[in-house]
This record gives C-alpha cells, structure tokens and sequence, in this order.
C-alpha cells in the first residue's frame, strides 16, 4: 500500500514538469529557428560572392584586387559561422543544461519519494532500482521528445522559406496571367509588325517616378526604329515591357497588329517577339539545343541560319562535332563575338516580325558588329525593328530615330530631320558622336 502511494506521489509531481519541458521547449524553438533563419540568409551572400568571384576573376586579377575579395568572402563566412554557432552550438547547451537539471531532479524526487514511504516489508532494494532507473529513464525520454521536436520545427524553416517564396504574393508575386477567351489569336499573328503604345508607363516601385511616363507612340510594319539617349532615360525598361517581364500600368494600352497585348497569354506573346541582348545567353548544352531548345526546325535550317550569321564555316570546319559542340554555361568556351552571332542565329530561325535588339554589339568588336548589322538589315528588312543603342552611327541609316529622356518622349522623327533640329539632343549627340570619331 505504501508502494502503492509512492507512485502516486511521484505521479502527482509529473504535472509540473511537464509545463517546465513545454516552456523550455517553446523558449528554445524560438529562439533556434530565428537563428536558423538567420543562419539561412547569411549562405546566400556567400554563394553569390564566390560566383561573382569566379565569373570576374580575370578583372579582379587584372586591377590586382585580390585581397579585397578574400577579405569580404571571409567576413561573409564569419557573419554565417557565427549564426551557426549561436544556434547550433551555444543555444543547444542551453538547452542541455535545462534539460539535464530537470531529468535529475525527477530522480531526485523519486529516491525522496521512495525513501519517505519506504516499507522494509513490500519495498525491496530491487523495487527501489527499479523505481529509480524507470525515473531516469522517463526523464531521458522526454529530453530525447524535446530535442526531437525542437529540431523539427527548426529545420522546417527551408519549408518556411519555400512557402514563403510560393504564397507571399505581396513581396514576391506572380507574373500577372491574362487569357482572354474572347480574343482568339491566329497562329500567323502578328503578319505586320504594327505597334502602337497609349498612355503606356511604368512604375518599377509605387514610391519610385515613372521609368516610362505616358508613352505615345506609333510604328508603322517594317519600320526600323533606333531608340537613344542618356544613360536612365529608359530604353532597356521600354524593350523589356514589349514582353511585360515589368507590368506596364493598368491604364496603358499596348497593340500590336490590332490586337490588345495586355490581355493575351504572356506565353503567346513571348514567343511573338524576339530579342538580341546586349548579353549573349548561352546555356550549358549543345550548340544545336542553343539554337534550337525547343527541337522546332530541322538541320538544314539550322545550317542556313548559320551561314546567314556567318557562322558556317566556324561550326562545320572549326568543330569537331558540329552542332553536337559542347557549349559550357555561358558559352565561356566560345568567344564573345561567337556568342553574339549564336544569338542572332536564334532570333534568325524564329523569324519574328518583331525584333527587338538591346545594345546587341555593345560588348563586340567592330568587325563583328559590321557583320551583325549587315545580317539584320538583309534578313530581317520585312520586319519590325526596334533597336536600343548607344553608337549613334548604328542607327543612323534607321527609318526613325526615338529619344527618350526620364521616361517621356522628347523627339520622334527621321534622322534626317533631327539633324537639322538646333539644340534637338539627337543633333548633339550625333555631333559628340562624330566628333569622337575624327580624333580617333
């Protein structure tokens, strides 16, 4: 009987102590998934720095700055072991000793317990053991529940982060999905290359100006249109809204051969329009799935695309296999000028009735500029051209020059007219342009 009240004693003891693992839980989990989070965050800087690192290796060597990348990957490392530290190390020990204090204490309650109730006829030195080692054991279980708990909830912070890229639509929302069922578009369309913009701005912020302020503008099929002036005027954000990679505000209006682009499946419209970047972008596979990634043309039109790039002779004599060449991510084993004639070899195969080029020969040398300019003007003279530059004499010969400035259309006309423009900004920036080239 007095065994009997023993153990009930001890039971009685156990309500308190599971409310002290529940609150030592709680302040742990806490604490350990903040530092878990932060921990998380401090890696990303880490990888981006060692990747800039390896891309810019020649330059950092070439301005002997070495030292300075050394210093910053190692402070990073630093601000990321020492999150480390605090979670998985100093904040586990915390939690040791806590639990290690708790487990001894229940037997030190039950040795107290047993002792105090000790009968010399039914309780035996075996039962006492017993008693005793069921404690210990008990205690251990619930350190082992706690630690178990704990390390779930704060390794589900990789989950936390994933859903947070997933469902929070507010930092990081979704491309704005418009299929209109009422507007059945022709596998032909676009025919023309007809573009009109109205009342069309861009907002990168809501707090930040305009990056494109109420454009109107209207470019007849096969025009080609030369787009300039200075540096944050806003000629690469008006080329990536054509493929609304930015939302264009709600009021603006964006046509393209009578059809509204703003209520058309961004897929559709993406694959209306093509690009020559300023970047060539080549991915780590074959020359052929570079070209071709979505298997839509044959051999013999990708070989006459080449030769129309200038690039025949190249594959078919300078490559071992071909259109099988192996192409390393972004294309480092092929040259720049190379990179940006694959790219043009893209656009050509696609045969779009819009192109639109971002500074395409910006980064290449003059010879293979003269070839890519010479392409464009005999493969692409049906279609619509829209090209963003920066040598003024790349554009000069174009049907219509746009000057942008903060947002908002200053001129708008044929070269030949702004020239003679007096104080017109394309008249100074041919002048300055022309003018560098007679001191050269």
């Amino acid at each position: 009987m007095k065994s009997f009240k023993g153990s009930a004693h001890y039971i009685f003891a156990l309500p308190p102590f599971f409310w002290l693992y529940w609150k030592i839980q709680r302040i742990f989990v806490s604490t350990t998934r903040q530092l878990k989070r932060i921990e998380s965050v401090s890696k990303s800087p880490i990888y981006a720095h060692f990747g800039e690192s390896i891309n810019g290796a020649t330059t950092i060597r070439a301005y002997d700055h070495k030292g300075r990348f050394i210093d910053r990957n190692a402070e990073l490392i630093d601000a990321n072991s020492q999150a480390n530290y605090y979670g998985s190390v100093i904040a586990y020990r915390w939690l040791a000793v806590r639990l290690e204090f708790l487990s001894h204490t229940l037997a030190l309650i039950a040795a107290i317990i047993f002792c105090l109730v000790r009968d010399s006829e039914s309780t035996t030195a075996g039962k006492v053991g017993f008693a005793l080692s069921n404690a210990v054991m008990m205690s251990q279980t619930l350190n082992w529940f706690v630690r178990q708990t704990s390390d779930v909830e704060t390794h589900i912070v990789s989950v936390e982060r994933l859903s947070e890229y997933s469902n929070d639509r507010e930092t990081f929302p979704y491309e704005k999905q418009t299929d209109d069922d009422d507007q059945v578009l022709a596998d032909s369309w676009p025919q023309k290359g007809k573009l009109e913009l109205k009342n069309f701005s861009l907002v990168y912020k809501k707090d930040n100006p305009p990056a494109l302020d109420n454009l109107e503008l209207k470019i007849e099929n096969g025009q080609k249109v030369g787009i300039c002036g200075r540096t944050g005027s806003g000629k690469s954000s008006l080329a990536l809204s054509l493929f609304r990679l930015f939302e264009p505000e709600e009021k603006s209006q964006y046509i393209l051969d009578g059809v509204d682009c703003m209520r058309i499946d961004l897929e559709r419209l993406r694959k209306t329009l093509t690009i020559i970047p300023q970047e060539p972008i080549l991915f780590s596979s074959t020359l052929r799935r570079n070209l071709d990634p979505f298997d839509q043309f044959s051999d013999n039109e990708i070989h006459e695309t080449l030769r129309l790039a200038h690039l025949s002779r190249f594959v078919n004599e300078e490559l071992e296999k071909g259109l099988d060449h192996e192409v390393s991510e972004g294309g480092t084993n092929l040259s720049a000028g190379q990179r940006q004639l694959i790219c043009l070899a893209r656009a050509l195969l696609r045969k779009s009735k819009i192109l639109i080029l971002d500074e395409a020969t910006a980064s290449v040398d003059s010879e293979t500029d003269q070839l890519v300019q010479k392409t464009i003007r005999s493969e692409f003279k049906d279609c619509t051209i829209l090209a963003v530059a920066h040598r003024i004499d790349t554009i000069d010969d174009y049907d219509k020059i746009l000057v942008l400035d903060k947002g908002q259309i200053i001129e708008f006309d044929s070269p030949e007219n702004l020239k003679t423009r007096e104080n017109g900004i394309y008249r100074s920036m041919y002048d300055a342009a022309m003018g560098n080239k007679k001191d050269q």
